[in-house]
């Protein structure tokens, strides 16, 4: 491990410098596009999806220093299980707001 100016390279600044700039501009971009309303409704939302996946992994590699490469596999097995227990929560969030709102509309 090399060392810069008294600390190793994962501990430098530039990496979150980094993160913090993408975070930026993968956030301002679905703002963007919601207040110009310059896309189809679909098409937005897709587009924000995309965004929002491009985030997490900016996210992972920038500020939770998560490589896939050579992360321990006891750590990719955590963060597997971390994604399955959201898809869960977003999905049977999803699933009660539409069976509310069906419900309600009756």
């Amino acid at each position: 491990m090399e060392i810069k100016s008294g600390l190793p390279i994962e501990r430098t600044i530039k990496p979150y410098l980094i993160g913090l700039a993408l975070a930026v501009v993968l956030t301002a971009i679905p703002f963007g596009l919601v207040a110009a309303g310059s896309l189809p409704r679909q098409t937005t939302l897709i587009v924000i999806a995309v965004l929002a996946v491009i985030q997490i992994l900016v996210h992972l590699r920038f500020f939770l220093h998560i490589d896939f490469k050579t992360t321990p596999r006891e750590n990719l097995v955590a963060l597997a299980f971390a994604v399955v227990l959201i898809c869960i929560m977003v999905g049977g969030s999803l699933w009660i707001m539409f069976d509310l709102y069906h419900r309600m509309m009756v």
